[in-house]
């Protein structure tokens, strides 16, 4: 019956999905609604419908709702639509092979990497709090309900009247210097024509900070998996930065599950695996016969290596904001790709299979986020912890096989009706008209210094400047208002209130999410 659910749930969410993000151009964060669906059910007065009132098995509901919803949206339509709008529908369906493939293994690393010192489980990873919080609430009631409710009304509301203050929840959750860093971004993104007589999002301004920030994020990386062992001092001292309702350093939770080897592992065999599922396109693809074989050796390492760091940079924004900037990321590779001289057609598959990657990674934290604040209490904790994230893999693999049945079936008459993700549109059309700016890549270069600079200030736990490139993305007006004057909230709270205070910012930070993702929802609903 479980198995019933989850292939329902994820067909639910598979065409939410696709609907949103060919109609409207945005996805949905749909974990909140599968959660609440898991509850609604688990209280039908029937025996083998009861089960559901398990946080475990609601748990696996919305892992495997949200999986679908991403995996359909951001992962398979818009990859498929970058040959459609090219002019060459006769690559959509080895496009759709390649991305299917670039979708389980960015699932697969997130899911091997999860819990490690670079994609701690501690970390904010905002919509899995809120996920997780709103089943704990609905599980036990009680106060702690009440102040979710409270601010899932309040994040409902604001939706409905156009406020973004699903980012003044994350702000409640998220690192406050990463925060304050996307708040500062945002800031510069709205009023740069104002301050400074120019727009800051345009240019390629912010993918140069994204460029600079990305590389030292991934040295970061590098460094971490070869040092052997990091100061206990400075592990300390990142783990009282953090708010801390999910952080008691006295919990044994707080360890890290991954260590050193195990990650340079997950890390190393996901680059393989990319490589693998590169080759396998540039078979179906029929670029084999297009480009010399030094050509195809070379695309199809640069295929791997892009969408291995693509997931990295896009998942590290993803835990810190619970925004990913996969359009920004995927950009940019779209941009080198030009400038290496790359031909049209290679390079319009190469973009489509790195796209595919990153949103499911983001999505796989998130839920796994929401597994472990709910199996966190279980003693002994440890095995008790990877059971729990093995079966919510499967969850998300059930999810990924419904998306890529309904992006199998229903691609052919969206796309017939004119119906294409604009991301989609964006990348074919940029790769048709090739580099317009041919400062791009000097522009791109010149502002990954700063963005270099701050990121490396900031280190691999507050992932400052990925953060600023992120806000320096998004233009969401007034969404910079809310997120540094939550984050003012919260300090003054915290200094009034003492530790106290950090499970009620928690569970009003996850309520205004859920609640956004409601009203969210409710608007696809009734468009």
């Amino acid at each position: 019956m479980l198995l019933v659910i989850l292939v329902v749930l994820a067909a639910v969410g598979a065409v939410i999905g696709i609907d949103l993000v060919s109609k409207l151009g945005i996805s949905a964060n749909t974990s909140v609604v599968g959660a609440l669906v898991a509850m609604l059910i688990g209280r039908i007065p029937l025996g083998f419908l009861r089960r559901m009132k398990s946080v475990h098995r609601q748990n696996l509901a919305q892992s495997a709702i949200s999986a679908a919803t991403f995996a359909s949206a951001n992962a398979l339509l818009t990859s498929v639509a970058i040959p459609y709008v090219f002019g060459r529908q006769d690559l959509v369906w080895p496009m759709l092979a390649g991305s299917f493939i670039g979708l389980i293994v960015d699932a697969w690393v997130l899911y091997r990497a999860f819990g490690s010192r670079l994609l701690p489980a501690d970390a904010a990873w905002p919509p899995g709090t809120a996920a997780a919080e709103t089943i704990k609430a609905g599980d036990r009631g009680g106060r702690r309900a009440l102040i979710l409710a409270g601010g899932t009304v309040v994040g409902l509301a604001g939706t409905l009247l156009s406020l973004p203050l699903s980012a003044a929840g994350v702000a409640f959750l998220g690192n406050v210097w990463a925060l304050m860093m996307f708040g500062i971004g945002l800031m510069l993104r709205q009023y740069s024509p104002d301050f400074f007589g120019t727009d800051l999002g345009a240019g390629f301004i912010p993918h140069g900070v994204m460029v600079g920030a990305g590389i030292v994020a991934l040295g970061q990386a590098v460094h971490l998996l070869v040092g052997r062992r990091a100061r206990k001092k400075d592990a300390e001292a990142a783990r009282a930065e953090e708010s801390a309702a999910t952080l008691a350093v006295t919990d044994p939770t707080v360890e890290y599950t991954v260590d050193e080897r195990a990650l340079r592992l997950a890390l190393i065999r996901g680059y393989a695996l990319f490589t693998a599922g590169a080759v396998v396109l540039a078979v179906l693809g029929g670029l084999l016969g297009d480009m010399s074989p030094l050509g195809i050796v070379g695309w199809v390492l640069f295929a791997a290596f892009a969408a291995l760091v693509h997931e990295l940079i896009v998942g590290l924004a993803a835990m810190q904001s619970g925004w990913f900037p996969s359009f920004a990321v995927t950009l940019i590779f779209l941009i080198l790709g030009l400038a290496m001289g790359i031909p049209s057609v290679p390079l319009a598959l190469l973009i489509g299979y790195v796209s595919a990657t990153g949103p499911a990674f983001a999505d796989m934290g998130y839920d796994l986020k929401a597994g472990w604040l709910l199996r966190r209490d279980h003693r002994p904790w440890n095995p008790y912890e990877r059971e729990g994230r093995r079966q919510q893999f499967l969850a998300a693999l059930i999810g990924f096989g419904v998306a890529l049945v309904v992006v199998a079936v229903a691609w052919r008459s969206y796309f017939g009706q004119g119906l294409i993700p604009p991301v989609a549109k964006v990348y074919a059309d940029t790769i048709k008209s090739g580099l317009s700016d041919p400062d791009a890549v000097r522009t791109m270069l010149l502002w990954a210094i700063p963005g270099a600079v701050i990121q490396l200030i900031g280190g691999t736990r507050r992932q400052m400047g990925v953060m600023l490139a992120t806000g320096l993305l998004i233009l969401t007006p007034q969404a910079c208002w809310l997120v540094l004057g939550a984050l003012v909230v919260r300090v003054v709270y915290r200094k009034l209130r003492g530790p106290a205070a950090d499970e009620e910012l928690n569970l009003i930070g996850a309520g205004v999410i859920a609640g956004s993702s409601l009203g969210d929802s409710a608007q696809i609903l009734k468009a």
